[in-house]
């Protein structure tokens, strides 16, 4: 199966999955669509024999598309700057401490506790890892998933003062888990040489140079962008924008997430007039709204087709359910350790911390970070621990965090 086909195909499948969702099914867009693909997967796993030619069909897509190429590559920052072109900025200065707290220290805090858990969950399992792998686990599973959360949060009835921390924190903490994880996966290569000090640099210039390129380019974009009211030109501007940002902030070797969101977001608060038609902003929105439905039923048709290339996952199971109560607890505390440190959270109800844990998706990100990792006798019970993790993380916190929602706002009512 050649590339087009391949894409073709999934194109085909996440259309036809989308209509069966939206006209019998109805849950939450992208929520139904992987609980469909898993079903699909299953049907196609037990009568195998007999519809092969679809069987061999779904796994020449995932041979073809590469997972964490297509994601990390190419699709996350359509996504990311999507996401960032709508988000508030007005918002995003209110609650900055906290958003800042919560993807920096919270990221680093959830990421230990994590790995020490995995630890000695692993031992206990009888599958013991190396404390380094563990760490190398928690750095990918830790960041909270922009796409994700920005897929669930649309049908929540979330206080706009949590959805603004819930959000921010998403599209910046893949700064500091990247780093981690790159820094971590050096340490774990005994033929590199890894110093503190090449950590720091890192991430001096993942963080700040991607952020610096981001806003560079975004300005030029915004100026041009300014000027023209043509809608085809207006929309080639943003596409141009975001994938030449991708092959500069590669280029330069800076952080591709940063620099798309703080282009999205220059671009999204300079630019009015969204309510006005034929206003450049009223353009961009409808076309990057668009695009974001339609690459986020897509991603996530892919996140439930990894099943066919996971055949190891049964043996990992029931570790892997362990390891979804280890990531939800590492959660809370890395949210309420800071809380208690006085870490700018101090304003937030016991409530709010209980919404901001359960708010705390991983999504394809993670995925995509897991199938990166080198051949080791670990990865396999990493991916599928991490494949656990995902999938209800979309699935069951997201079918249920209106529920945790309404029941602290019951509470804090009464």
């Amino acid at each position: 199966m050649d590339i087009f086909t391949a894409a073709s195909a999934l194109v085909g499948i996440s259309a036809l999955l989308s209509y069966v969702n939206a006209r019998f099914v109805r849950l939450p867009g992208t929520i139904g669509v992987v609980v469909l693909t898993l079903v699909l997967i299953v049907l196609v796993l037990i009568i195998g024999n007999v519809s092969s030619g679809f069987a061999r069909m779904l796994i020449g897509i995932t041979e073809q598309i590469d997972f964490s190429k297509t994601l990390l590559d190419v699709m996350l920052g359509f996504l990311l700057f999507a996401a960032a072109l709508h988000f508030d900025l007005d918002d995003l200065k209110q609650q900055f401490r906290p958003v800042l707290i919560l993807s920096t220290v919270g990221v680093l805090f959830s990421t230990a506790l994590f790995g020490i858990g995995f630890y000695f969950l692993t031992n206990a399992f009888g599958f013991p890892v190396p404390l380094v792998y563990c760490f190398l686990f928690g750095a990918l599973i830790s960041p909270t998933d922009p796409v994700a959360v920005g897929a669930v949060l649309k049908d929540s009835p979330i206080p706009r003062r949590l959805e603004t921390i819930i959000t921010g924190e998403s599209l910046f903490n893949d700064g500091v888990g990247l780093v981690l994880f790159i820094s971590l996966q050096e340490v774990a290569d005994p033929s590199v040489n890894f110093f503190l000090s090449d950590a720091i640099l890192l991430f001096c210039r993942e963080v700040f140079g991607g952020i610096s390129i981001g806003l560079l380019m975004g300005f030029v974009a915004y100026r041009l962008i300014k000027v023209s009211d043509d809608f085809h030109t207006v929309v080639l501007l943003s596409l141009a924008l975001v994938m030449i940002l991708s092959v500069v902030a590669n280029a330069l070797h800076v952080s591709v997430p940063l620099a798309e969101v703080s282009a999205g977001l220059l671009l999204g608060s300079r630019l009015s007039g969204a309510d006005k038609i034929d206003s450049p902003k009223f353009y961009l929105d409808r076309f990057w709204h668009l695009m974001d439905e339609i690459l986020n039923t897509i991603l996530f048709v892919m996140i439930g087709l990894q099943i066919v290339v996971l055949p190891f996952l049964n043996n990992y199971l029931l570790i892997g359910l362990a390891t979804v109560v280890l990531a939800i607890v590492a959660r809370s505390l890395s949210i309420l350790l800071p809380y208690l440190l006085q870490f700018q959270l101090s304003r937030l109800k016991p409530g709010s911390l209980r919404i901001l844990t359960w708010a705390g998706l991983r999504g394809g990100i993670s995925v995509a970070l897991a199938l990166s990792l080198p051949d080791s006798p670990y990865r396999e019970l990493i991916l599928a621990s991490c494949y656990c993790i995902v999938i209800f993380s979309i699935i069951g916190q997201g079918l249920t965090l209106k529920k945790v929602v309404n029941s602290v706002a019951k509470k804090q009512a009464s």
